[in-house]
């Protein structure tokens, strides 16, 4: 990992940039940070899920989107989207912007995730080359198979990924790319 991926972007709660923090201070501190979230959908609109690595230093081993992570300076929400997608996934795909909004969740080791956090959206119908020292396991999964898997074992997902679903479900539903 380089120094500066070891950074986020602080914001307001317009997105506007504050500056940089080490990115754990920040999750330390729940400072409102830039953030982005990848969701990966095939031909059969079946999402596809990623378990994070055992190894992650917050909730390893929960299932989350297709990928997620922090924008480097000057790089824009797509961009970053499509290097991290690539890094973790192993592959690339065309993504498009939709929302974008404020979360905060606090988890069990004391860090708290407060993103300012744009949903990316892509389409791909192969199998991803994951990279072990970021992802566990990945699979595909109906929308409605995952909304009654996430009501019956919550404690399986990541607390943002629960957030995100709940919140945008019927946008992520009627989206077509």
């Amino acid at each position: 990992m380089t120094k500066e991926e070891k950074y986020v972007i602080l914001v307001d709660e317009y997105d506007n940039e504050l500056g940089t923090m080490e990115k754990i201070e920040a999750h330390e501190k729940a400072k409102l940070h830039r953030a982005f979230s990848v969701f990966i959908y095939n031909d059969k609109n079946e999402l596809m899920l990623q378990q994070r690595a055992l190894t992650k230093y917050h909730t390893p081993g929960l299932w989350t989107n297709t990928c997620c992570s922090h924008q480097k300076l000057n790089e824009s929400n797509i961009q970053a989207g499509k290097r991290r997608l690539y890094e973790e996934m192993g592959f690339s795909t065309d993504l498009e912007e939709t929302i974008s909004f404020i979360y905060k969740a606090p988890f069990e080791n004391g860090l708290t995730e407060h993103e300012y956090d744009y949903i990316l959206i892509g389409r791909y119908n192969d199998e991803p080359k994951i990279n072990p020292e970021e992802v566990n396991d990945w699979k595909w999964i109906s929308l409605e198979d995952l909304e009654l898997d996430i009501q019956k074992y919550p404690e399986r997902y990541t607390e943002w990924f629960k957030i995100i679903f709940k919140k945008h479900k019927s946008q992520m539903t009627s989206t077509s790319i």
